[in-house]
């Protein structure tokens, strides 16, 4: 098994899927399943409560339990659908041939509907397939809920909850299995490397929520209003908590307690402390003061950068693909926004959109053995082209789809709060509820 194939997932499909026959025989090993299980939990966590903190400690005092509610209500969602259909859509691989396109290279069939044929004994690699079909169900509660940071304020509840039912299945899967459904998977076959979601989870996310934000416009007031974040204790605490959960998200893509998991548990450390310091310093030079909010959001710009990488990159790869992630996403997220004059309200597009995109392209480079890497990479201007196109194809078909569905929603029923409920704060006007009873 060779590291892009066990860093994509995919070649593990050989033994789960019903579409190709099994390839070897294989045992359970408990090591790796009780890593697995913590590195599934680790995931979660990181939604609820990291992101759900993290999120609402950067809106205004009315509007923190909306964001958090819509945290809790798309992993809710997004479980119950993953279960359905999603995990079949993603990991399906019936009709996949390596090297041949067709309509099984975008997505993937039904056999695995409602996770039909899952037994207590069903092995995917050496760990239960149960644990794997839950591991990568938080991927799938994750990404949308990154989203969320992007329309922050200003969306109806009910319309959200649509929004993420359509985007997950129209764009999520078919991105999910492209880029990890093995032999046949259209970006698979071209060789994109992703280890645990650079494209697939961040550039995905990033993408559509500058979608998002476009199409339903400037939260009102902006950007005269000053719209400060509320509480940026509750965001430093849900910023630590992605710090550690993403050591889950990270090391347990490896599906294993082996050495490629410790890799790139050293590598996620040491290219978030980068981002963070890159960030923090790039601020200070800028704006003459360092802030909490600054080195909370470039922690997690080199989570998100390194996330592709962190398979097949080396520690001095990893400190480069930091401070580059932290000091570019410090400047997307503030002097172009303002130049573009767009209102990414938690800049979902600005740190994972950027940091996505940053961390997919470097690891072209820094997953070659010459420069520190792992990865089977010999040629590595070959490599920056097959990632930077992976990049394009995720951004442009996430950008139109994306549109296509918020269009489609907006004029089935309306996406934006009115004026007064916007006002008056999502937590009152949409759920009756206050954050703060002082």
């Amino acid at each position: 098994m060779t590291l892009r194939r066990f860093a994509g997932l995919g070649a593990l499909l050989s033994l789960i899927s019903p579409g190709i026959a099994l390839a070897q025989d294989v045992t359970l090993d408990s090591g790796d399943t009780a890593w697995m299980l913590t590195a599934t939990a680790l995931v979660l966590f990181m939604t609820i409560p990291g992101l759900a903190l993290f999120y609402g400690g950067m809106v205004r005092s009315k509007n923190i339990l909306s964001v958090m509610l819509q945290c809790f209500a798309i992993a809710g969602l997004m479980s119950i659908l993953w279960m359905a259909y999603g995990y079949s859509l993603a990991f399906d691989t019936t009709g996949m041939e390596a090297g041949v396109t067709n309509f099984s290279s975008f997505i993937g069939g039904l056999d695995r509907a409602f996770l039909s044929g899952l037994t207590p004994d069903s092995l995917t690699g050496t760990v239960p397939e149960s644990v794997f079909i839950t591991f990568q169900m938080t991927f799938a509660i994750i990404t949308p809920a990154l989203i969320v940071g992007a329309f922050a304020e200003r969306m109806k509840f009910s319309a959200m909850l649509v929004f993420m039912g359509v985007w997950f299945t129209l764009v999520y899967a078919p991105i999910a299995h492209m880029v990890w459904g093995g032999d046949g998977g259209l970006m698979w076959d071209w060789g994109v490397l992703d280890f645990a979601g650079g494209t697939v989870v961040h550039i995905n996310a990033g993408i559509a929520g500058l979608v998002a934000c476009l199409v339903l416009g400037k939260r009102k007031g902006f950007p005269t209003t000053p719209m400060a974040p509320h509480n940026l204790g509750l965001t430093l605490v849900g910023a630590a908590m992605l710090w550690i959960g993403w050591f889950g998200f990270n090391a347990g893509s490896s599906l294993g307690a082996n050495g490629t998991a410790g890799m790139a548990m050293l590598v996620t450390q040491i290219a978030t402390a980068a981002a963070a310091l890159g960030w923090m310093f790039a601020e200070w030079l800028t704006h003459g003061k360092p802030s909490a909010l600054g080195i909370a959001s470039g922690v997690v710009a080199g989570l998100v950068a390194i996330t592709p990488a962190a398979g097949t990159v080396g520690p001095m790869g990893a400190l480069i693909i930091g401070l580059a992630s932290g000091v570019i996403c410090f400047f997307c997220a503030t002097s172009l926004k303002r130049k573009l004059g767009y209102d990414d309200s938690l800049d979902a597009f600005g740190v994972h959109g950027i940091g996505g995109i940053v961390g997919a392209l470097l690891t072209g480079a820094f997953a070659a053995p010459a420069l520190g890497g792992f990865g089977e990479v010999d040629n590595i201007a070959l490599q920056l082209w097959i990632q930077l196109k992976g990049v394009l194809f995720t951004v442009v078909y996430t950008a139109i789809v994306t549109f296509v569905i918020l269009k489609v929603i907006d004029w089935l029923m309306g996406l934006r709060v009115s004026e007064d409920e916007e006002t008056v704060g999502l937590d009152l006007s949409l759920h009756n509820e206050r954050g703060y009873n002082l």
